[in-house]
Order: C-alpha cells, then structure tokens, then sequence
C-alpha cells in the first residue's frame, strides 16, 4: 500500500500544481482586462529594489498650524461649517464675495494696451514704466485665463499660504526625496487622492512636469523587466490622442529616445480609430492617455466609450484631467466623476495651477506607481519640492473647492447662459472660437481689447495654421451681465449663426 500511497501524494501534489497553474493562467486572462499592468508593475519595482535603485518619501514633520487667522476684510459673508479637524478653521462662502470679482479683472498700462493694439513686441517692462510715470491704468474684463473658480483670491487660500511662512519659512529645502517633502505636502497629496478616489497621489512642481514624470516612468517598465532593451513586442504601445496638451506629447518623446516605447497617434476622439489600431497592435503592454477636457478646442474626450475599449483591450487609462479637475463632477472629481467612470480610469494627472487657483502638479495613482513613478520620473526626482506655503495654500484650495459647490453650478450656469445667448452649442467652460488666419484672429482680439475684454489669439505653433482663434474661457466670478457685454461685442466681429451651423469651426467678420 505504501508505493501506492506514495504514487496518489504525488500525483495528488501535481495535479494540484497544474490546478493552480490553470487558475493563474485563468487569472492572467481575466487580468488582460488591464490588471496585467499591475503584474508588470510590481515586475518592475521587485527589479529597482535588486538594483537598489527604489526611492522613498520619508515626510519631514511640520506641525500643521490653524489655517485661518482673523481678518476683518474677511468678515463679511455667511461661513459654512466644516465637518472635518483638519480644515475646522477653514471658512467657507454660500456665494460670492467682493474678492472674487478681482480674479476676472486685470489692469494694464496705457503703454502696454498701445503695443498690444499695434502687435508691438514687449520685454514686459510697460506696465512699470508707463505706472511709475502718470498711473493710467486700463481695466479689463479677463475672459483668457484659468483660474476658472475664482480661488486665487479666497481668503482661506491666501491665510493659508501666509500663515506657513510665519511659523515654517518659505522652503522647500531640496528634492522631494531628499528632504523637501513635508507634512503638508503629505497632506495635499492625500486630499488630492481622496478626491480622485484613487488609493494614493504624488505631488509634481508644474502639471507639465507630471505628464514629463509619468510617461518616461511607464517607458522604463519594459527596461527594468527585459534588463536591457526590449524587443518590439516587449515595448510599451502609448495610444495618444492627435489634440493631446505638448505636455503629454514631450513626455512621449522622452519615452520614445529610452528606446521602451512605441507610439500610435489616433485622430481626435475618434474611438473607432483607436479601436482599430488597438486591435491591430501585437504589444500587450498598451497605455492610451489623453486630456479629458481640450484646452484649445472645449470638448471632452469620450470618456465612457473609452471606459468601454479599456473593457475590450485590457489598456490603461491615463487622463489629464488639468482643466476639469474641482469644475466637472458633483464634487469637483474632474470629467471622470461627471461621466461616471472614475473606476475606469487608472491613473489621472493634474494641476493646481487653474481651477485650484495655486501652482504645482499631481498623478493620482495606486501606491505600485506612486513607488515607479518617484523612483524612474526624471522630472519629478531632479526638480525640486513646492514651497510650503504653496502646499499649505493647493490643500486649503481642494478643500473649499470640494465646499463651495455653487461655484461649479456658476460656472455652469454662465455656459448655458452663452449658448443661449449666441446659439453655439458650447459644451464647457473652455470656448473656442476658431477664426482662420493670424490676422483674422488678431484683429478680433484688438477689437475686443478697445471694447475692454483681455481675450488673446491663439495662433501656431500652439495650434495648426489656418485654424488659428479666440479662446474664450468662464469663471464662477463672471456675471450674466459680463455675458451680456462679451456676446455683444463678438457679434460685431463673429457671426454666430456660421459658428452654429459649421460648428466646431466659425468665421470672422472682419
């Protein structure tokens, strides 16, 4: 009986090993539908800690202080409570105040609205000049810039950023992985990850250094597991939309010159092309990223019908979120949350630099990529870390951004109040008007300048020739009367009913 029993033990232990290996195989074939990545992931870190190569953030302490401070320039408005300890001092607002009006207005000097109506180039040395000699300030309605929620000028933003240099100096004090990564700059990057509904996040100087810092990581994940340079089918395939911001394209190129990365460029959200060129792609390791919301053109990209391909191809999903982040979605999650597909998207890049009203960058991420990207993303480990009062501002910007809902309903409200106004079915709070040629657009945006709005041309390279235009952006602090006044001057320079009827594109009167 003995041999017997030996045989069954053993043949028991293989077949159990062929189960198990079945079962993984089975497993892999499921996680095709993009969970791969976190195996090649892993793959890759497993190899940085042989090569001693991993980088850690070890926060320096800093005590976070009581952020607002009493000031009685601030003492008007109804405050809102907040529910949570760490932002119990932060004042919130039912609707708008005095200061906001400020975040859309801008005054420039007589010398500089001359040079400006004659395309006069400028050092930038006007507005001092021309101030210092007699004080002739012309004011303007700003309807070119980004601060779209109006948080530049809150007041629990600036107590915020002017109460840490106080009590922790400006910093940072290097890197963020030697030791110019704080407490706040902890903090930030956890709010940021809750927001997103992501499991972490890494904070970036600038939101071009992010997309920079993610894509030469993602390219380094086929080096680190081939150990020298992979084969064509090893490399990683990066689907990227032709409209892409210059951001996403450089990091690309960056990814290209390691020799890890191949990339498709599929014509702007057309899903069909990306289908197509997804299923014709031999690669298994695939990334498709794009900008969620165009900051030249004011249209989304189709984000459940590539919830849907990411379902087909097993790809994964990388957004930049940068000009929805805090403006689209109930809470402020960015185009993810408006279309519901936030568990879709697995890596979502941003800044602080617009709707948040402050500066720096940020990849919200899983604890696998925060780990790859700090350790392989150039831009994110030579750069150094964001002052601390710019940490402690970006964090009490999310928090009210995430309060003050009626700011995204403002905004939302003076994008149907355009289109009622004009008839051009606009989609967003990013307008683009598209005119022609240089003069074209130039001479709209001298027109609009006599009539007192800052609304600059947009021309090559930052977009193609011939397509040259006006970008027209809106912010919680404009008014339905500021609309009014906008709509009646572009009628004396576009025709809206040419911009309805051959929209996305329109023609200039002039």
């Amino acid at each position: 009986m003995l041999p017997t029993t030996k045989y069954t033990e053993s043949h028991m232990h293989k077949a159990t090993k062929v189960n198990k290996l079945a079962a993984k195989v089975q497993l892999c074939v499921k996680m095709e539908e993009t969970f791969l990545w976190d195996i090649w992931v892993e793959e890759a870190l497993t190899k940085l800690e042989s090569l001693k190569l991993m980088r850690s953030l070890r926060p320096i302490h800093l005590p976070l202080p009581n952020v607002v401070t009493d000031r009685c320039s601030f003492n008007s408005g109804s405050i809102a409570n907040s529910s949570s300890n760490l932002d119990r001092d932060f004042r919130f607002f039912d609707g708008p105040q005095k200061w906001d009006r400020a975040s859309v207005e801008a005054n420039i000097s007589e010398a500089t609205f001359r040079k400006w109506l004659h395309d006069i180039p400028s050092a930038g040395d006007d507005n001092e000049v021309e101030s210092g000699r007699d004080g002739k300030l012309k004011k303007l309605i700003v309807f070119s810039g980004n601060d779209y929620l109006g948080l530049s000028l809150h007041p629990t933003v600036i107590d915020a950023a002017s109460k840490a240099p106080w009590e922790h100096g400006m910093g940072p004090r290097g890197s963020a992985l030697i030791c110019g990564y704080t407490s706040y700059h902890r903090l930030l990057e956890s709010s940021l990850a809750d927001l997103k509904r992501k499991e972490d996040c890494l904070l970036c100087p600038t939101g071009f250094s992010a997309n920079m810092a993610f894509m030469t990581a993602v390219g380094s994940v086929s080096l680190l597991i081939a150990g020298t340079k992979p084969s064509k089918d090893d490399k990683v395939a990066i689907f990227s939309d032709a409209l892409n911001h210059a951001s996403i394209i450089d990091g690309i190129r960056l990814a290209e010159k390691q020799g890890s990365a191949v990339t498709f460029v599929y014509r702007h959200c057309d899903m069909s092309h990306l289908d197509a060129l997804l299923s014709n792609c031999s690669m298994k390791k695939r990334v498709v990223i794009t900008d969620s919301l165009f900051s030249m053109d004011g249209d989304f990209a189709p984000m459940t019908e590539l919830a849907k391909l990411r379902k087909k191809h097993g790809f994964l999903l990388v957004i930049d979120d940068a000009h929805a982040t805090f403006v689209c979605g109930k809470t402020g999650g960015g185009a993810a949350e408006k279309f519901d597909c936030e568990t879709c998207v697995d890596i979502c890049i941003g800044t602080l630099s617009k709707a948040a009203g402050c500066h720096g960058g940020f990849i919200a991420c899983s604890k696998k990529w925060k780990l790859l990207i700090q350790s392989r993303g150039r831009s994110f480990i030579f750069s150094t870390s964001a002052p601390v009062p710019v940490a402690a501002a970006a964090h009490a910007a999310v928090v009210v951004a995430t309060n003050e809902s009626w700011r995204r309903q403002a905004i939302l409200n003076r994008v149907q109040e355009f289109r009622a106004l004009t008839g051009i079915p606009v989609v967003s709070h990013i307008i683009s008007i598209v005119v022609g040629s240089e003069d074209k657009a130039l001479q709209a945006s001298r027109h609009l300048l006599k009539l007192g709005f800052h609304i600059t041309a947009i021309r090559p390279p930052t977009v193609s020739p011939n397509s040259c235009r006006l970008r027209i952006t809106l912010s919680a602090a404009h008014t339905k009367d500021d609309l009014i006044k906008l709509t009646s001057a572009l009628s004396q320079c576009i025709s809206f009913k040419e911009v309805e009827a051959c929209s996305p594109s329109c023609y200039s009167k002039l």
